[in-house]
């Protein structure tokens, strides 16, 4: 066996962490990984890798082979992408992650005008509100929200992430209407469960942040969920306006205390460093940016 050929099939359980991710990854049988880490150990000569039925972990050489092997593997990528590029034609498999109600509302619909546009590209897109290790789900891309993490992904601004106050007209009209934020803790205020300050919601002052606890009889882990709960007339929410900003255009939701700044965050499109960016990752960008707005992205141009 070629040693050279067996260095994919090693990176992968690597970065996979188990034999049966990397054949998923790999898109073969869990037996044929296992069979070409042992050729490839018989051909050197050495062990690679400590086996127990839990865990697999490199063994001394296996570290200094795993070393050399992923960056033959990174400049053979990379040689193969920068190769498309000349061609004018990407290819491939391009598998992106995004976060779930953002991916389902505003990625979604672009796939098939990308399809049709780079015929050659295969799209698997994961959508989860997790935030997903991009190497060892074998991503090519995510698309995230907030402050980022990882120092190590290279980062690219798709859009703004702004949130609004907002409630049904009907809601309003029962209920009244909240004129400065220490109102709100007399409404039925609904919240996002994953949402990072919990029950306080933050408004940026001259004097600087006024956090206002409020409290409701719903609280909901997905926000389509919530912005179904407000159109209903159920309460007062903070949701993004990727989610509801067609809703106020439309005056199904009215905005409220837009006198007060709430904290923006912003849409990232992250991916592994790399030395030459890969066409297919290079054009789903390029198209997604384009089609999303930039700046002003399209879901706020009603409001």
């Amino acid at each position: 066996m070629d040693t050279f050929s067996a260095i994919p099939v090693f990176v992968a359980v690597i970065e996979s962490g188990s034999f049966s991710q990397a054949a998923s990854r790999l898109g073969i049988s869990k037996s044929a990984v296992s069979k070409r880490i042992r050729q490839l150990e018989d051909k050197l000569g050495v062990q690679l890798l400590h086996r127990t039925t839990r865990q697999l972990s490199l063994t001394e050489a296996g570290e200094r082979y795993f070393e050399y092997a992923l960056k033959s593997y990174i400049a053979a990528a990379e040689g193969v992408d920068s190769v498309t590029q000349l061609q004018g034609n990407p290819k491939g498999e391009l598998k992106v992650n995004s976060p779930m109600s953002f991916g389902r509302l505003h990625i979604a619909p672009l796939v098939a005008d990308f399809l049709a546009k780079y015929p050659d590209i295969t799209l698997n897109m994961v959508m989860d509100d997790r935030v997903v290790d991009l190497v060892e789900g074998g991503f090519d891309l995510a698309i995230r929200a907030g402050n980022l993490q990882d120092s190590t992904l290279i980062a690219r601004r798709l859009a703004p992430c702004r949130s609004v106050i907002c409630a049904a007209p009907e809601y309003l009209e029962k209920l009244g209407t909240p004129l400065i934020p220490t109102d709100l803790s007399r409404h039925n205020c609904i919240n996002y469960a994953y949402f990072s300050g919990g029950s306080e919601w933050t408004f940026h002052m001259d004097t600087g942040p006024l956090k206002v606890k409020v409290s409701g009889n719903y609280r909901v882990n997905n926000s389509e969920a919530l912005q179904k709960a407000i159109l209903s007339g159920l309460g007062i929410a903070k949701i993004p306006t990727f989610i509801v900003g067609q809703d106020i255009a439309e005056g199904k939701l009215i905005p409220l205390l837009t006198d007060y700044q709430l904290p923006m965050q912003t849409f990232y499109a992250v991916f592994p460093e790399r030395q030459h960016l890969p066409a297919k990752v290079r054009v789903f960008l390029d198209f997604i940016l384009e089609r999303l707005g930039g700046e002003q992205p399209y879901w706020d141009r009603g409001i």
